[in-house]
């Protein structure tokens, strides 16, 4: 079950579970668009070198078998991990352009 963290770990904006700007890592670490498109540019995750896809929003309502918010409700955990720039650039340069499926 993703955990819809509720903010960027970088700039911490808040990305509620119905946010179309949320993008995740593989491990779901959370970053709004705008960070990924400006400070996380090469699509790789600062915490695990993995690329970024859309979070998907989990309905709000039941329509299914209990599938929905209500019954599994977003984290209220917050993670304010700003983006250390050196290391990632360090990260970066490691990866050397290797798309997200082959790292």
């Amino acid at each position: 079950m993703l955990e819809l963290r509720p903010s960027c770990e970088h700039c911490n904006k808040p990305l509620p579970p119905d946010s179309t700007e949320a993008l995740i890592c593989s491990y779901e670490c959370t970053f709004c668009v705008t960070c990924v498109e400006t400070v996380l540019r090469a699509n790789a995750c600062p915490n695990c070198g993995g690329g970024f896809v859309q979070r998907p929003v989990r309905p709000a309502q039941e329509w299914k078998a209990g599938n929905f918010l209500g019954n599994d409700p977003a984290s209220k955990t917050f993670k304010h991990r700003p983006v250390n720039l050196e290391a990632y650039a360090k990260l970066v340069a490691a990866i050397a352009g290797l798309p997200p499926e082959k790292r």
